[in-house]
């Protein structure tokens, strides 16, 4: 029999809706892919020779558990010039990719019963992690009529004395919400008026297509008790190599360095050198992917808001979309379905990403501009058929 715990954890839908959209392709069916957040793009070449370089230079053996010296510094100059700040490297761990900062984070402060709130609809991760850490999951409603973003009202009042952690994410998977510099600081006011952490998950911070990216951590009094969750994945279309890190105050930043010594040792040290060229590299492949990005969003949402019974605000950042469907009468699990299996269009429903996603999909637009539009034909006749 499996430990009682493990049915607290959970699980993320879109690789359980790619599975289904591969088992259709075996046999044959054609399907759209907009369902797995990942770049489509290739990793920038010159990424690509830092690591065949560092193999060759003998990068394939242990490296620290908090990550390589160099690696550490080129993430604190990085990330400091990025956000305004000074980054000690010491308080800077590597790890094989973002998640691992999201679990260690949550398991270096959070005890059982303690309260962390988190956004929903939202990364499902949040939730699994939170309660299989033994602490009490506290949803805050992300509203279509908000921008998709926290209302501070619905945030104060979901604050008491038992909470531990505050999860911000900005830009925002899946509705590509970004937090304003005025939220931002309202946030940060109760978390120091409340004394509570803050775990600022950032992965998107690059892909954003108006205005300026804020982060907590930058803010006056927020250094001290903010986790920042940042990687390569994204920004850089590394998903593969599995690289993120976290910066934390220097106690916390050491115990989620132990809990990589006892899970994963380390991070891959060829892998970390691949990272710096990232980070120090030309940054024209990055902003050409974004650039894109923002012609594919475009697209789909004047697609999306052309078919009768959806409509579609324009996010500010990431690359998914998070339509309304309540004007088809159907359940969001039940247009999913429908749509991979019918109109050969995987998405994911919205209740994925919690119960306040009902009446929304999700798309990523992580697709070319050909097979966005071949995907919006398919939902408009699949639309058209039941009305």
């Amino acid at each position: 029999m499996l430990a009682k715990a493990t049915a607290r954890l959970g699980t993320e839908t879109a690789f359980e809706v790619l599975a289904k959209a591969r088992a259709l392709e075996a046999e044959g069916r054609s399907v759209v892919h907009l369902e797995i957040g990942e770049p489509d793009f290739d990793t920038p070449p010159h990424i690509i020779e830092a690591g065949i370089k560092a193999l060759r230079d003998g990068f394939t053996h242990y490296g620290p558990s908090a990550g390589l010296p160099e690696a550490r510094a080129a993430v604190a100059d990085y990330a400091g010039r990025m956000r305004g700040i000074h980054i000690p490297p010491e308080h800077v761990v590597i790890m094989p990719g973002a998640k691992p900062i999201l679990f260690f984070g949550i398991l270096s402060l959070v005890d059982p019963d303690d309260e962390v709130i988190y956004p929903n609809p939202g990364f499902p991760i949040y939730e699994s992690v939170i309660h299989y850490a033994g602490a009490r999951a506290v949803p805050v409603a992300l509203r279509e009529e908000n921008d998709f973003n926290f209302n501070l009202d619905d945030l104060a009042r979901a604050i008491t004395p038992r909470t531990k952690m505050l999860i911000l994410n900005s830009p925002a998977n899946p509705t590509g919400g970004v937090l304003s510099r005025d939220d931002l600081e309202a946030i940060a006011g109760l978390a120091q008026k409340h004394d509570f952490w803050v775990l600022a998950d950032e992965i998107y911070a690059r892909i954003l297509y108006e205005g300026e990216h804020v982060s907590i951590m930058s803010l006056p009094g927020m250094p001290e008790r903010t986790i920042l969750l940042d990687g390569h994945s994204k920004t850089w279309a590394m998903t593969g190599w599995r690289l993120g890190y976290g910066i934390a105050p220097l106690e916390v930043a050491q115990m989620m360095s132990r809990f990589m010594t006892n899970c994963n040792s380390c991070t891959a040290t060829f892998v970390q050198k691949a990272g710096i060229a990232a980070l120090q590299g030309p940054q024209t492949a990055a902003e050409a992917m974004v650039a894109e990005f923002k012609r594919r969003r475009d697209l789909i949402v004047d697609g999306l808001n052309a078919i009768p019974g959806i409509t579609c605000r324009r996010p500010r950042g990431a690359f998914y979309v998070f339509p309304n469907i309540k004007g088809l009468g159907m359940k969001s699990s039940a247009c999913a379905d429908g749509l991979l299996r019918e109109a050969g269009v995987a998405s994911l429903a919205g209740t994925a990403f919690g119960a306040h996603g009902e009446g929304y999909l999700r798309f990523s637009y992580a697709n070319s501009q050909a097979n966005i539009r071949e995907a919006l034909s398919r939902v408009a006749r699949y639309v058209e058929a039941r009305r």
